[in-house]
């Protein structure tokens, strides 16, 4: 895919909520940009890679091009498919690739062992550089990355990532919190996750109904939000269309392969 100069591209590859739907994976999406000293080295971040999400990551990209993964949290909704992503890259037939950096919460590096039944060491520590999120802000080549510890059950992160003067903001999973709207604030596109409907009896501290997610973005002064991480059991367009009904900037529903330009 021609990923713009000057700019950044962001690929959905896969949107659905809690576990994979019949149209889409669990959640991951593709941020890439061009290095503005060498505009044919395209560099990828990978956001989440949940349940299906590297078989359809290699639509997009090839995934030894990936120059590092950032984790949101450690549900298998967002993390398992990075068992598979590590056998991948440690054995593939061209050889083992080299680390690449992957940040989440404390814990990752465990965490992923434990999913693989690998021991803990080295568990997957010989084909990824694991790194703790934390409030300060890092860069991977010419983006610069800040998070915010959010609202869930587990330690969980929302992301902002700017390159070329253009920011994506992605909420991860979360109930209201006034981090998000740090994280969100003046977003050329605002990836907000709506798993629950308004009005339904739902827990607190979990996740955002579609009417949540539109004021989110409304308060945070966004260009444009794109509602994700319905979970299949639910109807989609009705939780975008709370969405709409708070928040009228440009507003879209989250779908597999959708590509935004910035």
């Amino acid at each position: 895919m021609n990923v713009p100069v000057g700019g950044m591209r962001v690929t959905v590859v896969g949107c659905s909520g809690s576990y994979p739907g019949p149209g889409s994976p669990a959640s991951s999406y593709l941020v890439q940009t061009r290095d503005p000293d060498d505009p044919s080295r395209v560099w990828s971040l990978v956001l989440d890679l949940g349940n299906g999400a590297l078989g359809a990551l290699q639509r997009y990209v090839d995934p030894l091009a990936i120059d590092a993964v950032l984790l949101s949290h450690l549900h298998a909704d967002h993390c398992v498919d990075m068992t598979s992503y590590y056998v991948l890259r440690k054995y593939h037939p061209s050889g083992q690739q080299p680390r690449i950096p992957v940040w989440g919460p404390k814990g990752t590096a465990r965490r992923l062992a434990r999913a693989y039944d690998l021991p803990r060491k080295p568990g997957m520590r010989e084909e990824f550089e694991f790194r703790t999120f934390s409030a300060e802000p890092f860069t991977v080549g010419p983006f610069t990355v800040e998070a915010a510890e959010v609202d869930h059950p587990v330690p969980a992160w929302a992301m902002r990532v700017s390159a070329h003067g253009k920011v994506v903001s992605y909420s991860g999973d979360t109930g209201p919190t006034p981090a998000l709207l740090d994280i969100a604030a003046d977003a050329d596109l605002f990836l907000c996750e709506a798993s629950f409907r308004d009005g339904d009896d739902n827990p607190p501290n979990l996740h955002l109904t579609g009417v949540e997610a539109g004021e989110a973005a409304t308060k945070a002064g966004v260009r444009r939000l794109v509602v994700t991480h319905v979970p299949p059991w639910h109807e989609a367009e009705g939780i975008f269309a709370e969405a709409v009904s708070a928040f009228d900037g440009p507003c879209e529903l989250a779908a597999a392969g959708a590509v935004y330009d910035l």
